[in-house]
């Protein structure tokens, strides 16, 4: 019986992720996403980390969002669980066997398959070319570890 081996595929920046998917536009924009009401930030893309931190009140950061071209946007759940429902579903076809753990993040189930590496990397490729989703992926014998090689991996 082959050794148990999970990856954890989690979507990189996810909510802000979905936005950049229908506005190409904002791919090289800092942005952030707000909670409802726009009350504080909840998500951030990598080039909008260095000016806010994560659940900042918006009311509190506008300005220097402004003054530093980090674009804000209103939280649309439906559209992120429109493409969730997506990047679940390229990942699915995939792999044997997949555990959706939250919207952004799934484990699958890689015992048995020779060249997890590759697998990894096509997961990876898939998801951004057919939901726009950029992804990291850790690969371990536990899903613990998994999800510590996931945070390695970015």
């Amino acid at each position: 019986m082959a050794d148990t081996v999970f990856a954890l595929i989690d979507c990189n920046s996810f909510y802000a992720s979905c936005e950049r998917v229908f506005r190409p536009d904002l791919i090289r924009v800092p942005i952030v996403v707000l909670s409802n009401n726009d009350g504080c930030v909840i998500a951030r893309s990598a080039d909008a980390k260095p000016f806010v931190k994560m659940g900042e009140p918006y009311h509190q950061i506008r300005g220097t969002l402004q003054r530093n071209g980090v674009l804000a946007f209103s939280s649309n759940y439906a559209l992120y669980g429109d493409i969730s429902e997506r990047v679940m579903t390229v990942i699915e076809s995939l792999v044997p066997a997949l555990e959706v753990y939250s919207i952004d993040e799934a484990f699958a189930d890689m015992t048995g398959i020779a060249d997890r590496d590759q697998l990894g990397r096509r997961i990876r490729a898939q998801v951004l070319k057919l939901a726009g989703i950029p992804t990291c992926v850790g690969i371990a014998p536990t899903k613990t570890l998994a999800k510590l090689a996931n945070h390695a991996a970015k």
